[in-house]
């Protein structure tokens, strides 16, 4: 029990339930880490042209700004209340 009498857990601890999510997000991400780096290394011998460099970059500026732009309009319709 909490100090104020209620039943419901206190905020801030993981339960095991917790800490096996976090377990299996961190073999996910060792996973991710380590399939990346074989990756690049089975590509070592593969070249980009420039045309491919820069449509690489425009990927990422068009995925970053789409991010960027969506997540302004969460916080529009937050601050205008518009998302009950």
């Amino acid at each position: 029990m909490n100090d104020n009498g209620s039943d419901q857990p206190r905020a801030g601890r993981l339960g095991v339930a917790g800490w096996i999510t976090l377990a299996a997000l961190a073999g996910f991400l060792a996973w991710a880490g380590w399939y990346a780096v074989h990756a690049w290394n089975a590509l070592s011998g593969v070249g980009i042209s420039a045309a491919g460099w820069v449509f690489i970059l425009l990927g990422v500026l068009f995925t970053t700004g789409l991010g960027a732009g969506l997540m302004a309009l969460v916080f529009y319709s937050n601050r205008k209340d518009f998302d009950r």
